[in-house]
């Protein structure tokens, strides 16, 4: 009776799991399609406008990593909160999230504004790539606050468990971008600058789109919109306490990358060629166990809001072994057919050659990648952000990156010594963060929570313990 039970709660998890992430994961596949549009719509107008825009993306990722990292602290607060049966708390929390989010999006605007023309001095441009790229970034620069809104607005949504408008939104961006980025770049004949310009009208219409969805639609009513209340220290300071180390981690990840490119750039342009090629399939691949982290997130926070350990362990166990389930098909097919796949993105010889290795690599680290972005989302869900930022760091950069440039430019292996030292990376970042959440899940055991000034809590029940 006991296992039946067991399984039937297992069941429950899974379905409950994957309603919530197929929409989320939809919603990351159009915003790796918007960055698609983007370098199609670039490439058809020449190098220069192509390069343009990719120099311009560098700084614009940055500033866009920061902004989608500080306002992670929402979802699992809102989640907690709605969980805990304090639904009508959640529109004063969302208004201290908006209120972040409107001051991050202006200073990183500031930043990605007037880092353009550093950037460009920084890595040396030539004259006529500066200015291109530095025409961008002024013009998608406005962008930034309305991402920073957006993701706060996304944040309320997915943790009252309503991932639909995010899908939503993000597949009208999708939609709008193509028109509206072509009209611009093309027929205005604005080229890069006209590309920036695209991504802040895009991003504007988005964020008010679904702020427009939350206050009229049915859905979130009972969470306090009525309830006014100023701006409150404490509230902010526990969101920034949770998001800040967000940010540092995804500016720590992307970094790893980034860095990654530049020093496979100093091989040759078949190495960097095949390095992007193998990188942007890894990307898309990522979209699918992100948006089961997303989800993840949502369902942990749901369950540490009404004190049900079991649940916890539950939603997150479960929700890793979804994320390995589906990496286990992506891994299996970059293993088989890396070079049917590096074919579509080129014909050179060379280029495909030695994507199709790099290719084989990525197929190596679809588990860890898949377990590290999901044992996160399920220890950000207990709003528990600073110790997974340092171990990460350590992963990351203590092993993934030393491992990476000994293996590339000492052992001399090339390209695919840095792609064996992320997968170094990305594994030791998998077993810290899985270790986390195992230890801090175990059957009576504090759990870490950052929702009251004292940082750890008993749960107040648990039907498995």
């Amino acid at each position: 009776m006991h296992l039946r039970r067991d399984h039937q709660e297992r069941g429950g998890e899974v379905r409950a799991t994957l309603a919530l992430a197929l929409p989320l994961i939809a919603g990351q596949l159009s915003v790796m399609g918007m960055n698609t549009v983007d370098v199609v719509l670039a490439g058809h107008l020449g190098a220069a406008v192509l390069g343009a825009v990719a120099v311009g993306t560098a700084l614009f990722h940055l500033g866009n990593m920061a902004a989608l990292g500080v306002n992670a602290a929402v979802s699992p607060s809102v989640a907690q909160l709605d969980g805990g049966g304090r639904r009508g708390e959640v529109g004063a929390l969302f208004r201290q999230a908006v209120a972040i989010a409107l001051v991050l999006g202006l200073a990183l605007m500031g930043f990605v504004y007037a880092g353009a023309p550093a950037l460009g001095r920084g890595l040396g441009l030539p004259v006529e790539l500066l200015e291109q790229a530095t025409a961008f970034l002024h013009a998608a620069a406005p962008a930034i606050p309305a991402l920073s809104l957006f993701y706060a607005c996304r944040g309320l949504s997915e943790g009252l468990m309503q991932p639909r408008p995010t899908m939503a939104f993000g597949l009208l961006g999708l939609g709008l971008l193509v028109p509206v980025g072509y009209a611009l770049m093309y027929r205005a004949g604005l080229g890069a600058r006209g590309c920036g310009m695209a991504t802040s009208i895009v991003a504007w219409v988005q964020v008010a789109g679904f702020a427009l969805w939350l206050r009229f639609s049915g859905r979130y009513c009972g969470i306090g919109w009525r309830v006014r209340r100023r701006l409150d220290p404490a509230s902010l300071r526990r969101l920034l306490r949770i998001g800040l180390p967000m940010a540092v981690t995804l500016l720590m990840e992307s970094g790893l990358f980034s860095a990654a490119g530049l020093a496979i750039g100093r091989l040759g342009t078949a190495a960097a060629a095949s390095h992007v090629v193998a990188l942007n399939v890894a990307a898309f691949s990522f979209m699918v166990p992100l948006g089961v982290a997303l989800a993840v997130t949502v369902r942990v926070g749901h369950a540490a809001g009404r004190g049900d350990a079991a649940a916890v362990r539950r939603a997150g166990l479960t929700g890793m072994a979804l994320a390995l389930a589906v990496q286990a098909v992506s891994g299996t097919l970059l293993l088989l057919a890396p070079g049917l796949i590096a074919g579509i993105f080129t014909s050179d010889p060379a280029v495909r050659g030695s994507a199709t290795v790099l290719l084989r690599l990525a197929g190596v680290f679809q588990l860890s990648d898949g377990l590290q972005v999901t044992a996160s989302g399920a220890l950000r869900g207990l709003k528990d952000t600073r110790v997974p930022m340092l171990l990460t760091g350590i992963a990351y950069w203590g092993v993934g990156m030393p491992v990476a440039l000994a293996l590339t430019f000492a052992a001399g292996w090339g390209a695919p010594g840095m792609w064996c030292g992320l997968i170094a990376g990305l594994t030791t970042a998998a077993a810290l963060l899985t270790a986390r959440f195992w230890r801090l899940t175990r059957p009576a055991a504090a759990l870490a929570t950052a929702s009251s000034p004292p940082r750890r809590w008993r749960c107040r029940r648990s039907s498995a313990a």
